[in-house]
């Protein structure tokens, strides 16, 4: 038996696994309780999904009853530099580290493809293999297998990647040994609670998650709320924060994985180029990314987010442009982006509007953009 989880461990390394560990799909039984609280206090927000198949979520057998065997496997996506420093630089915007190059999932589920089939045919059993792509709960499974444990931020952390890890799992038919699992070393340490802009965590172990901006740029299909706006800043696809602060960084490696290397174009992008992408634009760019995913509307919203933070009067010409786009959610954006570059232009152009706006929403911005600004100008 231990033969046998070494053989698949040392085989699952030399295809670009940096860690792998075995658990019992038995030992996610005592979550679904939390679980359950986290929907039923409405802190999903938008992802209906996590409604569904909650029992499936917190235990593995049943999403498949013949499930012996859980093999977690973890990649190093550690950044070459830190992410934090991309929010000080205010014409630009900030993406996510896992963003700024191929879309994980797919590199992901063909390496664990390749580990299942290599198990399969030496060892016999079945195999399903899940990238994110199903009703599985992977960071407690990988604290379960010894990967790392689920930190104060509710993000894996480990002692030799620090939080830079993607994770695969691998259900299978064999009846392997259990790794040792992960213990919590977060100690009395707060630096992922204290640095979040939106106070996204309501208790150590918990986020809100319609107050997390990952969620906000990504997930929410909608207006962003007037209250995440300002700590939104430059963050254009997700945010890093509370996982750029955690200690453990300083024994995290940078990842020699040349797929999660990050693209030039996408470190430091300019909101000038960003706030002009078209439908067509915006795909060639972002083909591959996971940052196609959301469309381009929502990422314009959150440039326009982003571009009125800066407050730069030489994106004033764009902003004005986007004004007229076909976009309820990128015409209400760019309202708000307006208020906090330029009160004067920003009252002429909605003096000359507001007669001709239907739409609530965009009513409702222009006027409340329009009190924002003073308390923008008293404040800031």
């Amino acid at each position: 038996m231990a033969e046998k989880l070494s053989a698949i461990i040392n085989y699952a390394q030399s295809i670009g696994f940096d860690e792998v560990g075995v658990t019992s799909p038995s030992v996610l039984k005592n979550l679904s309780e939390g679980l359950e609280n986290f929907v039923a206090l409405g802190r999903h927000g938008d992802m209906s999904w996590m409604e569904r198949n909650i029992d499936r979520r917190s235990d593995p057998a049943r999403l498949w009853p013949d499930v012996r065997s859980v093999i977690v496997v973890a990649t190093n996506y550690g950044p070459d530099v830190n992410p934090l420093d991309a929010l000080l630089k205010k014409s630009t915007g900030a993406i996510s580290v896992y963003a700024q190059n191929r879309d994980y999932h797919k590199v992901l589920k063909g390496r664990l493809k390749q580990l299942g089939s290599w198990v399969g045919a030496n060892y016999g059993g079945q195999l399903k293999v899940f990238v994110d792509t199903a009703p599985v709960m992977e960071k407690p499974l990988a604290q379960a297998a010894g990967i790392g444990w689920q930190g104060k931020h509710t993000n894996l952390v480990s002692t030799q990647f620090g939080s830079w890890l993607f994770l695969g799992v691998l259900f299978t038919t064999l009846s392997l040994t259990p790794s040792d699992p992960a213990d919590d070393t977060c100690g009395s340490c707060r630096s992922c609670l204290d640095i979040c802009p939106t106070q996204a965590f309501p208790r150590p172990y918990q986020i809100d998650a319609r107050r997390c901006i990952s969620y906000l740029t990504i997930e929410h299909k909608g207006i962003i709320d007037r209250e995440f706006r300002r700590p939104i800043g430059n963050r254009i696809f997700g945010c890093d924060d509370c996982l750029a602060v955690c200690p453990w960084n300083k024994y995290a490696q940078k990842s020699n994985n040349f797929s999660f290397k990050s693209r030039e174009d996408l470190i430091e992008p300019t909101l000038e180029s960003l706030s002009k992408l078209d439908n067509k634009s915006f795909r060639n760019l972002f083909s591959g990314s996971p940052i196609k995913r959301i469309g381009r509307d929502r990422f314009i919203r959150n440039v326009l987010i982003a571009i009125g933070n800066s407050k730069l009067e030489a994106l004033l010409p764009n902003v004005l442009k986007l004004l007229d786009d076909e976009s309820v959610l990128v015409q209400a954006a760019s309202i708000w982006a307006l208020s906090r570059i330029n009160r004067k232009i920003f009252k002429k152009e909605k003096n000359k509007r507001i007669q001709f706006i239907c739409n609530t929403d965009l009513i409702e911005e222009w006027y409340l953009s329009g009190l924002d600004l003073t308390s923008c100008i008293k404040n800031d």
